[in-house]
């Protein structure tokens, strides 16, 4: 799948919903966001592309913006 093929969303359980679940007003309000991603069927899709665009607000595939740059961390360690 390639870095622009977004085809994945359409199958997320997010679609649908209200966007503003996904963009708390704090990192402790994203528990009914990650809640719901961890029932999708598309969620590491979602993180690899939030991953790979360095998204910056919101809930990706289950994980805040802090956990996404820890994530971001721990693989360039690793590399």
């Amino acid at each position: 799948m390639s870095l622009h093929d977004m085809s994945w969303r359409q199958h997320g359980a997010c679609n649908g919903l209200d966007p503003a679940v996904f963009f708390p007003d704090s990192e402790e309000a994203a528990t009914e966001a990650i809640a719901i991603c961890s029932e999708c069927s598309v969620r590491l899709s979602c993180l690899e592309h939030a991953l790979a665009v360095r998204e910056k607000d919101g809930v990706w595939g289950g994980a805040t913006d802090r956990e996404r740059r820890r994530i971001i961390r721990q693989r360039r360690r690793t590399a």
